[in-house]
């Protein structure tokens, strides 16, 4: 299965079992032959992929290099980056050479942050890993990394030259990874596609094969619209956010470390859902379908985490604008919208529920 972004530049996806395999030949139609190629990837990953991907990029001609780091969120940062930047080169990498983004979120973004500003710019292909990276953060060309203040609040957009999502890969991934990734897959179904949340809804994703791949594509699908439509996150691309203002203040709030990405934002949609329940802009019942779907994924929907340091947060979140919070709320499943709201307005949205707890 094949899908073309029409971005400022262009580029192809790829979703195809053993297509890591290809990885040498799809990169010698884009970048020029005999050219340098740095693998970024990380500690959990480059056991397990490295060898075949430079192997791949060898026999095509090219000659790369495996750079890698301590798998994790805490890897996210600005230091990390400069030690890329440092083996880049060391290598003598110039504008002509790429870069390849071998992992899950963490690696993509971080190997994407370093392609947009290693010489101003060089290229990349993205090779993502995890299912969450598959159906999200491999595509539409978001980098960044992390401060102590909060997530990806440095970065750029920097569109892959090309993506390849081996549907193979997933089955070395730990089940609650393959939960996270689910939490995703879950949110392009709440805000774009009723038939996405029951196609997930009425099968068990993980053990069918062909099921597991009309997901990834359909998600894939639903961000390329998105994407399109609003490449530097200015309107509609926005509504890829729902439960991400609450899930990223969740994980802010544990330093990265009690709940995954997926487990944050699956809470964050069931409580913003609730939330809008109790305004009146959402149907009722929403959150608790939500709710329901996540539980058949092992997927938790509730956390204790105290709603005044969650604002606090989440008024830091890198899509505000001023005094503004964009937040993304659902009229119901497979429809969404922004909700603009002063940030002071908040805390008293979260805590219309279970007495001050999210």
């Amino acid at each position: 299965m094949e899908l073309n972004i029409q971005t400022s530049r262009p580029y192809q996806i790829l979703i195809q079992r053993g297509c890591l395999n290809q990885l040498g030949e799809q990169a010698s139609t884009l970048f020029r032959a005999g050219g340098r190629a740095m693998i970024i990837t990380d500690s959990n990953v480059g056991p397990l992929y490295a060898r075949r991907a430079a192997d791949s990029l060898a026999m095509a001609g090219f000659v790369p290099d495996v750079f890698t780091f301590p798998a994790g969120e805490e890897s996210k940062r600005l230091s990390t980056i400069e030690r890329i930047y440092t083996a880049m080169a060391e290598q003598k990498m110039t504008r002509t050479d790429f870069i390849v983004a071998l992992g899950g979120g963490v690696t993509g973004d971080m190997a994407g942050f370093a392609a947009a500003t290693f010489l101003r710019g060089i290229g990349f292909i993205q090779i993502p890993t995890s299912l969450l990276s598959q159906i999200d953060s491999s595509v539409g060309g978001k980098t960044g990394v992390d401060l102590p203040q909060g997530k990806n609040l440095v970065g750029a957009f920097h569109q892959p030259r090309l993506v390849l999502i081996d549907p193979d890969i997933l089955a070395t991934l730990p089940q609650r990874f393959f939960a996270d990734g689910m939490a995703e897959a879950i949110k392009y179904g709440c805000i774009k596609s009723r038939p996405l949340f029951e196609l997930i809804r009425g099968n068990d994703v993980a053990n069918n094969p062909k099921i597991l791949e009309q997901m990834i594509y359909e998600c894939v699908d639903c961000k390329r619209i998105v994407v399109e439509a609003d490449e530097f996150d200015t309107g509609e691309r926005m509504l890829l956010n729902f439960g991400h203002t609450l899930g990223h203040a969740l994980e802010k709030y544990y330093d990265f470390g009690k709940l995954t990405h997926g487990e944050a934002v699956g809470i964050g949609m069931v409580k913003i859902a609730h939330a809008g329940e109790a305004l009146g802009l959402t149907k009722l019942g929403t959150a608790d379908e939500i709710a329901a779907l996540l539980t058949q994924y092992h997927l938790p929907i509730d956390d204790s985490a105290p709603a005044e340091s969650l604002a606090k947060a989440a008024a830091f979140d890198k899509k505000g604008m001023g005094g503004t919070l964009h937040l993304i709320l659902l009229r119901e499943v497979g429809h969404s919208f922004v909700h603009p709201i002063p940030k002071q307005e908040l805390l008293p949205i979260i805590m219309k529920e279970k007495g001050g707890n999210i």
